[in-house]
């Protein structure tokens, strides 16, 4: 049987994006209060409608400057300055009262990253704790100025974002996305912490990611911006994968 495209319902497809750095050692997302659309004033994942002529790739990019001042790459367009990932698919029919819209998620993650700069129909923009978005502490979440959760299905794209970022740093070396490009083992502790939300033990903590093959590479340089003695500066080596993994503590 021919294929009939009036027998399906048109529907739109958008992109979210879960941007997550750490800032003052907290695991942090970027949220945009909404301007134009159903959710007008509510607090929301940066992200929009794909025009006609974008891949997804090319949309989240510019979802993200636009509503951000953010950049996905750099000035010319050619090294990506965040590592960047499609974190999953959503399509409840009722996701968007407006009419059918396909999300499609990305993953976004960088080190601290500058204040963001509203721009498109963004108001403002602002970084925030995920236990904050996500109403996890109750002392800090849904004040006054957040009274209510995420506009659309955000609080279980960032959800599922946060889960992706503390599984993957497990077996990956994605937690040095989070570190500048030369960086101390008490630098990259921190990005662990800050992620799985738990303290880990120093020693312990050097001894496992020096001891995983590739998975840091030391420069030969020292640093004191932690304060102390001198601490050994590294860089991300080649691995990928790590073997064996990070597990993350039960807590």
């Amino acid at each position: 049987m021919p294929y009939d495209p009036s027998a399906f319902p048109p529907f739109a497809v958008t992109v979210d994006l879960v941007v997550l750095t750490v800032r003052r050692h907290a695991l942090c997302a970027l949220a945009v209060r909404r301007g134009e659309s159903p959710y007008q004033g509510r607090w929301a994942l940066p992200g929009g409608f794909v025009r006609a002529d974008e891949d997804l790739s090319t949309a989240a990019a510019r979802e993200l400057t636009e509503e951000t001042g953010l950049r996905a790459h750099d000035p010319v367009g050619q090294n990506p300055v965040a590592h960047l990932e499609q974190l999953a698919t959503y399509g409840d029919p009722q996701r968007d009262p407006r009419m059918r819209v396909v999300s499609v998620a990305h993953l976004a993650l960088a080190p601290d990253l500058p204040s963001p700069t509203a721009g498109g129909d963004a108001h403002s923009a602002r970084w925030a704790p995920v236990e904050t978005l996500l109403g996890v502490n109750d002392g800090l979440a849904r004040d006054a100025d957040q009274a209510a959760p995420l506009a659309f299905d955000h609080d279980q794209i960032l959800a599922d974002g946060v889960e992706r970022a503390r599984s993957k740093i497990e077996y990956s070396s994605l937690a040095t996305a989070f570190c500048p490009p030369e960086f101390t083992v008490g630098e990259l502790r921190r990005v662990y912490e800050a992620v799985w939300g738990v303290a880990l033990d120093p020693r312990n903590f050097h001894r496992k990611v020096t001891g995983t093959p590739g998975f840091l590479v030391p420069t030969g340089g020292t640093t004191t911006r932690q304060g102390g003695r001198p601490a050994q500066l590294f860089t991300a080596g080649g691995a990928t994968l790590l073997n064996p993994p990070m597990l993350r503590p039960e807590v």
